[in-house]
């Protein structure tokens, strides 16, 4: 007998089963880093955000999880639905709450459907996905999301979920042994302006450093903090992620954090935060408060690219959006998401939209390739 249950609290389930489920080592579903979430302030009903994981149980043992969130808006998705639930809502319907099943704040591919590895891990997914659908029309709810979703999880959604893509640009490590192999790989062009952009932080007089999180002290964790709320306020954006979650960088993810630092004299100025697993590095935050002509670049990338080179990492994914990085070495991947909306007529009327935005997106990733930056391909 499989029982499904729902947890408002993820320190509800145990880390070490709650792990064990994970295909990879993806930081971002990892049980440290959404219990840090939580308990620092960032999960909260006033912001949007209400977990409600589910665990599937057999014999009171987790075989198979999921982290869910009742939404109360669309913020810190990076699935953009705004529009359907505009037309909704119009149409007399509450869109909110929705449920979705995500890493919160993270546009970061990774595992949604957590079912271990072994022959039985798809049939767990499935069951994953028909105990999320069963509960948001016994709730009745809109809808259900489920974000940037692995490959070989795709199968597990039939076919009442919407499927939804989109590009994102990342970096392959092609067994470059330092930074200067990755340029010679680059046609002439790219790797000139690199070049340029990497002279003008050199002649700013900064000290560039990349730091594993563990490594750094309380202030200076408080200093990349106020970097990144700096940095947030200046847009005009909300800044998601409080104090004590930048602290919990240093302390419980130190292992898996890094940041590239610039720094005048003894003082930071700006940075980028980093996240890693033994494969892949995974950019996240950037805060400067002095404008230095291609330091963004400096830390955000080409830190980035030296670090995964240093550590032998096969990919390094800076984050969403941004054909300005195609320019930088960094290639288009295809992202995946499912939506399941209850109500058959609505659902039908997106579904015809999502297929013209799907023929825009397939042309736009054609046109990327053929705009590569290297001289022959890698």
């Amino acid at each position: 007998m499989i029982e499904a249950r729902f947890h408002s609290r993820i320190d509800e389930i145990p880390a070490a089963a709650w792990d064990a489920l994970r295909a990879d080592d993806n930081p971002f579903v990892s049980h440290a880093f959404l219990a840090a979430l939580e308990r620092t302030g960032c999960i909260r009903p006033d912001w949007g955000w209400q977990a409600h994981h589910l665990g599937l149980y057999e014999d009171d043992r987790l075989i198979a999880a999921a982290p869910l969130y009742l939404k109360g808006n669309s913020h810190g998705e990076f699935v953009f639905d705004w529009s359907w639930a505009s037309a909704w809502e119009r149409a007399g319907g509450d869109y909110y709450p929705k449920l979705l099943n995500a890493a919160p704040y993270s546009p970061v591919p990774g595992s949604r459907l957590l079912a271990g590895t072994d022959a039985a891990a798809p049939s767990r997914q499935r069951m994953l996905v028909e105990a999320m659908a069963r509960f948001a029309e016994e709730m009745k709810l809109s809808s259900v999301h489920a974000n940037f979703l692995l490959p070989g999880e795709l199968a597990a959604f039939d076919d009442h979920w919407l499927a939804r893509s989109d590009v994102q640009f990342h970096w392959h490590n092609h067994g470059y042994a330092q930074f200067a192999d990755f340029l010679a790989a680059l046609n002439h062009k790219k790797r000139k302006n690199i070049r340029q952009e990497r002279a003008h932080v050199a002649e700013a007089g900064l000290r560039i450093e990349m730091r594993a999180g563990h490594s750094l002290g309380t202030y200076e964790w408080q200093r990349i903090h106020a970097l990144y709320q700096a940095t947030f306020d200046a847009k005009g954006n909300h800044a998601a992620l409080t104090r004590a979650m930048f602290l919990e960088f240093g302390l419980s993810l130190g292992n898996v954090t890094h940041v590239a630092l610039a720094r005048r004299h003894d003082d930071i100025i700006a940075m980028a935060l980093f996240m890693q697993s033994r494969h892949c590095l995974y950019g996240r935050y950037w805060g400067a408060i002095e404008d230095v002509p291609g330091l963004h670049f400096e830390l955000c990338y080409y830190q980035g690219i030296e670090h995964a080179i240093a550590c032998g990492l096969q990919r390094f994914e800076p984050g969403a959006q941004g054909e300005h990085k195609l320019a930088r070495g960094f290639l288009p991947v295809r992202t995946h998401s499912r939506h399941l909306l209850v109500n058959e007529g609505f659902r039908a009327a997106v579904r015809a939209a999502l297929q013209r935005e799907a023929e825009a997106v397939d042309d736009y990733a054609r046109d990327l390739l053929d705009h590569s930056p290297y001289a022959h391909a890698p």
